[in-house]
């Protein structure tokens, strides 16, 4: 194993233990409202912030993208990208769907990635170019071919209501063409199930990098393509997302395509 991805590791089980203590008394937290239907509590900034020591006591030149936290050392060849508590909706009414997600990318190239479950224990890691795993096994995307066959995992808008009509016409068309839609509530796990082979493809609009960032490197080193709502490559700057197995991506842009708007199209250069 990658010795920064054994670091990630760490720092990823580090968190875990903060929120699982937490879980045990979910109405002692201080929570508070960021945005409409967007929520943080004591543990989310307490769980970044041991992320983040760990990976800065490893690398201390290295700089970070978190969710609570923001940018810092920005200029720095090295970014770790970090959502200590994806799902934290789903944490703090006790429904177990939330992770720890956390992506290394090196000169603009995402190169490792860990993703915690700390309900289930399950730890999700990948380096690029020496594959996707799940507690050390090696895992891969599903191969099946049909779209009408496929289980597919969303997101629904829940920020940003001016997307929602859009996405409703996707959901709707995908709901029609599929053998069924899954709205878990954590997009970072939404991916790694889809590089699990537990979901055959996933699509959001508008996440942030730090939802997307280790799950995309996972889907890709199981066997996976990840794109934006035109299958080109800005879904990290955009947050529209697509990634599923090879046979079935193609067929999900079809369904997406008619419901293109200039606002989730790839941006042109320059803008």
């Amino acid at each position: 194993m990658h010795p920064t991805l054994n670091v990630a590791i760490r720092a990823a089980r580090e968190a875990g233990k903060i929120i699982n203590r937490a879980a045990m008394d979910i109405g002692a937290l201080k929570i508070e409202q960021k945005d409409t239907n967007d929520f943080v509590s004591e543990v989310d900034r307490n769980a970044e912030q041991a992320i983040i020591d760990v990976l800065k006591d490893a690398y201390p030149k290295h700089g970070f993208y978190g969710e609570e936290s923001g940018k810092s050392n920005a200029e720095a060849d090295s970014i770790w990208i970090i959502d200590p508590l994806d799902g934290t909706t789903n944490f703090l009414h006790n429904f177990p769907a939330y992770c720890i997600s956390i992506a290394l990318q090196e000169k603009g190239v995402l190169t490792q990635a860990v993703i915690y479950d700390p309900v289930r224990n399950d730890l999700f890691t990948a380096t690029k170019g020496s594959g996707a795993f799940l507690n050390n096994r090696r895992i891969r995307v599903t191969q099946r071919a049909k779209l009408q066959e496929a289980l597919l995992s969303t997101g629904f808008p829940f920020k940003d209501f001016s997307y929602f009509e859009t996405y409703i016409s996707i959901f709707r068309d995908m709901a029609k063409k599929t053998s069924g839609l899954r709205r878990p509530g954590s997009a970072a796990l939404d991916l790694a199930y889809v590089a699990a082979g537990f979901a055959d493809g996933f699509f959001e609009i508008n996440l942030s990098p730090w939802d997307i960032a280790a799950g995309a490197l996972l889907v890709q080193e199981a066997g996976g393509i990840v794109g934006d709502f035109e299958g080109n490559e800005s879904w990290l700057r955009t947050g529209n997302i697509v990634a599923a197995n090879p046979k079935v991506f193609g067929q999900m842009l079809q369904v997406i395509a008619p419901h293109l708007t200039e606002r989730i199209k790839t941006p042109t250069l320059g803008m």
